[in-house]
């Protein structure tokens, strides 16, 4: 069965719609660009990191109506607090903003929202308005919309790591158990599938330090649109793109 976008200015032909039985579950998204798109227009950066959080909301609902199942977001990572200081306020304050004017809409569309990273690092204000979005959003049982807030890859392993090892020490766990599930259930990510599909806009081709571990298996998708350039179509053109390879994991 091939799922309809509504959201689409010019739905596809039937050969080229996306399926449901091929559809990844979970997609993950760096969103490269804001300031980039800013700066082409002779705007602040700030102007594109707001401009981005509208693709934000669009690009939520395309998932819903592409049946994804989760659709985690790289909103803020470990090596963002490196920015000048003033840029990284105003990016902090966005979950808050964006939570404020798009809840009702996500709570309409049964989305649920979460996150992964070092939250109790964040200032209280974005703790607070994530939280009550978290609270509110809790027995939706739709998309998972996962926030990746100060996050970052190496970081979540060492984390994970070091907690194994504290239980290794205690007995709570014994060593030669130790395999690549119980691992996973240490990271941030626990309890959610390995994203499928990796989209990174801003014409960059790497992995910036995002879900290493999670990512083992994962599809990549690249494109030179700046984020706040991402439509629908575009997301819709990735899923085409997923939908059309082959996932072997080693195998023939």
């Amino acid at each position: 069965m091939s799922i309809k976008i509504p959201f689409l200015s010019k739905q596809p032909k039937e050969s080229d719609s996306l399926s449901e039985e091929n559809a990844p579950n979970h997609v993950a998204i760096i969103m490269d660009g804001n300031g980039r798109w800013a700066q082409k227009r002779g705007l602040p950066r700030f102007a594109g990191h707001k401009e981005g959080v509208s693709t934000v909301n669009k690009i939520v609902k395309t998932a819903v109506k592409a049946n994804v199942k989760v659709l985690t977001l790289y909103t803020f990572s470990t090596e963002n607090w490196k920015r000048p200081k003033q840029e990284v306020e105003y990016i902090l304050k966005l979950p808050k903003e964006f939570l404020h004017v798009y809840l009702p809409s996500l709570m309409e569309n049964n989305v649920r929202i979460q996150t992964i990273g070092d939250f109790q690092a964040l200032p209280s204000h974005t703790q607070e308005a994530v939280n009550y979005a978290k609270e509110k959003t809790k027995h939706n049982d739709g998309l998972i919309l996962n926030f990746a807030l100060n996050y970052g890859g190496r970081y979540e392993i060492l984390k994970a790591v070091k907690q194994i090892v504290s239980e290794v020490k205690e007995d709570d766990i014994d060593m030669s158990s130790l395999d690549e599930e119980t691992f996973s259930k240490y990271l941030y990510t626990t309890g959610v599938s390995d994203p499928d599909l990796l989209i990174r806009t801003g014409g960059e081709c790497r992995l910036s330090n995002f879900m290493l571990w999670q990512m083992a298996y994962t599809e990549f998708w690249f494109t030179d649109k700046l984020w706040p350039e991402f439509t629908e179509e575009t997301f819709y053109e990735a899923l085409l793109a997923y939908q059309h390879r082959k996932r072997r994991y080693g195998g023939i």
